[in-house]
């Protein structure tokens, strides 16, 4: 078994508003050895983004980490000082943002924030520090990169500005990358490239990946392991091929049914009846009833966390 970079066990993250208490995460735990590609899926507000913002600290009132642990090669890392925080971000776990006007100023030129991102974290010389960020941006796929680092980010397109955020994220060639849908606004050549790239990194450095998507054709291609979330849980997690090959949850069975590869032509496209609860209004026993042809009284009660084997792991009264 690979030596966990980060361990999370019973992470609960809660918002408190005036309508109530929305558990955007509700006690989830989750294991990400050192070079394993973890894929964390599930439909918009699942909790799979303010999981990575839990791990980087960047949960702010109204919201907070209610409970649980979030470890770092063994280093508990919740209630860090700021100083701390400062340290540990960017240089041990990056964040790559679905927008990447999170990471960019817009009033300073790329290559400034590029080498400021280098020189905070090491002391190195300027030029050092301009061939490195040269060096990430041609990675990442930007023609004429000695160039077009002299650019502000209003000069690249949505797609480039991602591109450089991406390469951020890489500089300091980190222990852990959480990528919160980075390649969205990306072309599909490009997506490849960069997929092929990460996955390259992963094996050479050992560096560890958290791939938050709601693209499973990304994850089958690209994650060891893979966390199926729905309602701030996760209802299913294990090795990524048997998940999509036998999905033993009806949610996850059901995502996997709503990809459009695998609707007959000319058929209306396969969907999970019925919408995601609110957050602040989960129904009680199992979130996911509501939707589900399978639901029983039984499933007044919430299910708990069941081991299936070799790490396999469903929270179901009714696995398939």
């Amino acid at each position: 078994m690979s030596e966990n970079i980060l361990s999370i066990q019973n992470l609960k993250t809660y918002f408190y508003t005036r309508a109530g208490i929305a558990k955007a995460v509700d006690d989830i735990s989750l294991d990400i050895g050192k070079g394993e590609i973890v894929g964390i899926v599930g439909e918009s507000g699942s909790g799979k983004s303010v999981t990575g913002f839990s791990v980087m600290g960047l949960v702010d009132p109204p919201g907070e980490i209610a409970g649980g642990s979030v470890k770092f090669k063994g280093q508990e890392i919740i209630g860090q000082s700021e100083e701390e925080w400062r340290r540990f971000r960017g240089a041990k776990v990056s964040m790559i943002f679905q927008d990447p006007m999170m990471t960019l100023n817009p009033v300073l030129r790329i290559d400034t924030q590029m080498m400021e991102a280098i020189t905070a974290h090491e002391k190195v010389r300027k030029d050092e520090a301009r061939r490195r960020s040269i060096e990430a941006l041609a990675m990442v796929g930007i023609p004429s990169p000695e160039e077009r680092i002299k650019a502000y980010p209003h000069q690249f397109s949505g797609g480039m500005r991602q591109r450089v955020a991406i390469a951020i994220g890489l500089i300091n060639k980190p222990d852990l990358i959480i990528a919160d849908e980075p390649t969205t606004a990306l072309d599909v050549t490009i997506q490849s490239q960069i997929l092929s790239e990460m996955q390259a990194l992963c094996r050479k450095t050992g560096m560890a990946l958290i791939w938050i998507t709601h693209d499973l054709t990304v994850v089958a291609g690209l994650a060891h392991k893979v966390a199926v979330m729905y309602a701030g849980r996760i209802i299913e997690q294990g090795n990524v091929q048997e998940i999509l090959d036998h999905p033993m949850h009806p949610y996850t069975h059901g995502l996997i049914g709503s990809v459009p590869s695998r609707n007959k032509r000319g058929e209306p496209l396969f969907q999970i009846p019925g919408m995601t609860p609110s957050l602040i209004n989960i129904p009680e026993g199992c979130s996911f009833r509501m939707r589900c042809p399978y639901a029983d009284d039984q499933c007044l009660v919430a299910p708990e966390r069941v081991e299936m084997g070799d790490r396999r792991i469903v929270r179901c009264h009714h696995p398939l």
